[in-house]
């Protein structure tokens, strides 16, 4: 039986109350004095002795009531907590100030195949020098990568405060929380990609959408590389969301890189990862690549026709056989991943000029999808222009406005050299900037770029037209701006993708 007795604080008055439990030989599992209360825990009282000691109690100046009560706090504390620790699928512990092992939860007990209460860090982790490092940082360390058993963990670590006697916080150890890479992907997905589930985020009815969307159902489902091919701005990366969506891999991460965006040492870097101390400024315990956070889901390349010779070959050597090695790694990795990619580039010309692997165009070639220009897709123009006028207007928070009838012919008569991106572009420049809530053909800005402009017997694609054109801007530009991050300033984007580009250019001439 637990009984709880409350009395007025005055001094001397809990002595005496301990005094009367003395006098009497109860067998007491615990007793917690939290004045003006004390709580105690007697298996063997029965409810003659409890009148008995009531009685007793009650006689004691101060005392106002005994109750029966079903748990002592310090009690319920410990169950409140071992569920709240139960409940977490991700393994926690706390330590002390000298790094030994308070308390661990049952994830964390089934990670380390034991109960590893009271020992120390450096008996459960495989870097020595870890407790040594936590310990000197006051357990304030940034999230970073440990290894447990030969697992790859990332680890979080809070420093847990007393308040001692003296008021004064001061550190009593720490809080450590350990992360499965998969999980951490996971929430960085769902935190960045908030697009509609499957093909549902594909807006048209036109035949060249319908065939896509059968064929694409259909080459989803396959756990097989998928190259998905089409021009700039056709929304190639939303095809292969809505491929991910409908496929086995739905429930896991589905993380990307843009090939063309950055230069070769950072895209191996994020697409492998890097061990500590692979190079100067790395992160002290290394760092995991989209491969290895993205294990059983999906990895989509985009622009992979922008990848670099060695990056080509790192990548074949991955779909062959699932391993890989981070940069300054000595040991194999492996992982079981689908690769999605996608280019607006001729990959097959590539091929046949050298600047693209035959072997890893047939790895990444097994399945493919064509997305359809915007030119070609009817008066699915009309139904996206609307739809991109209702998005624009809620996001700059504006009345509705719509389209007059006299805007559809310019808008499905024009070439949409930029596709949707550049629709989307041109609806939302109306809504900012026409204050009537009919937008009439005056207030479409739709560019007349010098792509657009170009007769077409004078090229043979529109992607050499693009190039065409980028490639003479570039040239121009560089001569008022002869440095990639001047010109990146005056265009407007970043430094890599601008080196990026002068190097496929071959920006300046070497004489």
């Amino acid at each position: 039986m637990r009984i709880h007795v409350t009395f007025i604080d005055r001094v001397g008055i809990t002595q005496e109350v301990l005094a009367l439990l003395g006098r009497r030989s109860f067998n007491l599992d615990a007793v917690e004095m939290v004045p003006p209360n004390v709580y105690i825990d007697a298996p063997t009282l029965d409810a003659d002795v409890l009148e008995e000691l009531r009685e007793a109690f009650l006689g004691v100046q101060g005392v106002q009531a005994v109750t029966v009560v079903d748990m002592l706090p310090g009690q319920r504390r410990r169950l409140q907590l071992d569920a709240l620790l139960a409940a977490s699928a991700d393994p926690v512990m706390a330590v002390d100030g000298r790094g030994h092992v308070l308390l661990a939860n049952p994830a964390l007990i089934a990670l380390c195949g034991r109960e590893p209460a009271g020992e120390p860090l450096t008996a459960l982790f495989d870097d020595p020098s870890l407790q040594a490092t936590l310990i000197e940082r006051g357990f304030r360390l940034p999230m970073g990568e440990v290894s447990l058993g030969g697992q790859t963990l990332l680890l979080d670590a809070m420093p847990i405060s007393d308040a001692g006697e003296s008021g004064s916080p001061s550190l009593a150890g720490g809080l450590l929380t350990l992360y499965l890479p998969a999980r951490i992907s996971k929430c960085v997905a769902a935190l960045h990609h908030d697009h509609a589930a499957g093909f549902d985020a594909l807006l048209g009815d036109s035949p060249p959408v319908r065939a896509l969307k059968a064929r694409a159902q259909r080459v989803a489902t396959l756990d097989a590389p998928l190259l998905i091919q089409g021009e700039t701005g056709t929304g190639k990366e939303l095809v292969a969301r809505a491929c991910h969506a409908i496929s086995p891999r739905r429930d896991a991460p589905f993380l990307a890189l843009n090939c063309a965006a950055m230069p070769e040492s950072l895209a191996e870097s994020e697409l492998f990862g890097y061990a500590p101390g692979a190079f100067t400024g790395a992160q002290r315990g290394g760092k995991l690549g989209l491969l290895e956070l993205a294990d059983q889901g999906t990895v989509f390349l985009d622009e992979v026709g922008e990848m670099s010779p060695y990056l080509q070959a790192k990548l074949l050597r991955f779909l062959s056989d699932g391993c890989f090695r981070r940069i300054g790694g000595d040991r194999e990795v492996r992982v079981n991943v689908r690769v999605l990619s996608a280019t607006h580039r001729d990959l097959e010309k590539m091929v046949s000029e050298g600047s693209f692997r035959e072997d890893l165009f047939y790895r990444l070639n097994v399945l493919n999808l064509q997305v359809p220009p915007l030119r070609e897709r009817g008066h699915d123009i009309l139904l996206m222009a609307q739809h991109f006028m209702q998005q624009a207007c809620a996001q700059i928070q504006r009345p509705p406005c719509r389209l007059a009838p006299a805007t559809f012919p310019a808008l499905l008569g024009n070439r949409w050299p930029g596709n949707v991106r550049q629709l989307q572009n041109v609806i939302f420049r109306a809504a900012a900037i026409c204050e009537n809530p009919l937008v009439d053909i005056d207030d479409l800005d739709i560019a007349r770029t010098a792509v657009a402009r170009q007769n077409a017997d004078e090229v043979g694609s529109l992607g050499d037209a693009v190039e065409g054109f980028e490639r003479n801007l570039l040239q121009q530009l560089y001569r008022s701006y002869p440095s990639s991050r001047l010109l990146a300033t005056r265009l407007q984007t970043s430094h890599s993708a601008i080196a990026t580009r002068l190097r496929k250019y071959g920006i300046p001439e070497k004489h």
